[in-house]
């Protein structure tokens, strides 16, 4: 194949990964009609220039400037494994009284595990997060102002960050869309990483809750260090060798 064949090929690989949440080498095969291997290599090259995230017989894209899966596509991937992240996140809580949830579908799940028999209250920039509590008694539920965003659900700009600013928060969970222990905590979009980077400014303590393909992606937006967070909450699929590396930076490193 001549070079633009190629560059067209890698290009619906991505455009198919990205449409479909993964995808893999035997369907690609199939679907542009090459060798298992040259598939192999497009992903490969794929994956070094930060495009994909490779796996066993596949890939899967990261998020990026220019990629953002919706919270519809969240609520479907890894779904035993961050109902188990937000359990263990939701168990450290501890004395907290006032306590930030982040937007995102591991997040929402955090806010549904928190207790419901004392008094809390919950600042979010999430209508996912403030909609699972707005029916919970003594939870008072604060939800920051701003503009909405479509694919997420959650507020941001200037409205959100002076708002948040405003507040000393006794812990926050946070997420991101890539962890790394070269570039720290990442996301696409610089509206939401505002939002982020001023919740982490304004909370005493910050969890990390986020599944194992987070780990080593990396996105656009840099708005925290690991160094930031007491605990990092993940899944048993981040090896023990690559979660004492992260534990050794400063945070607990809890795998569920």
């Amino acid at each position: 194949m001549c070079a633009v064949d190629t560059e067209e090929r890698r290009r619906g690989i991505l455009d198919t990964a990205r449409r479909d949440g993964s995808v893999d080498v035997n369907r690609l095969a199939d679907l542009f009609r090459v060798a298992k291997e040259t598939i192999r290599r497009d992903l490969h090259t794929l994956e070094e220039h930060g495009l994909v995230r490779r796996t066993h017989g596949g890939a899967y894209p990261v998020e990026s400037a220019g990629f953002e899966t919706t919270l519809a596509t969240r609520t479907t991937r890894h779904v035993p494994q961050k109902s188990r992240i937000a359990a263990a996140a939701a168990d450290l809580l501890g004395d907290a009284e006032t306590v930030f949830v982040d937007e995102g579908f591991t997040p929402q799940l955090v806010a549904e595990a928190l207790p419901r028999d004392r008094p809390l209250t919950v600042v979010t920039a999430s209508l996912a997060v403030a909609t699972v509590l707005a029916d919970a008694e003594k939870t008072a539920v604060l939800l920051l102002g701003g503009r909405v965003r479509g694919g997420t659900l959650a507020t941001v700009d200037h409205w959100a960050t002076r708002m948040l600013a405003g507040f000393v928060i006794d812990l926050a969970y946070v997420g991101a869309n890539g962890i790394s222990r070269e570039y720290g905590l990442t996301t696409p979009d610089p509206a939401v990483s505002d939002v982020k980077a001023q919740a982490v400014r304004s909370a005493r303590r910050r969890i990390f809750t986020g599944v194992h393909t987070k780990f080593g992606a990396v996105s656009f937006c840099r708005f925290a260090e690991v160094g930031d967070f007491e605990a990092i909450v993940t899944d048993a699929g981040l090896p023990s060798a690559e979660a004492q590396r992260y534990s050794l930076m400063g945070p607990q490193v809890i795998r569920v």
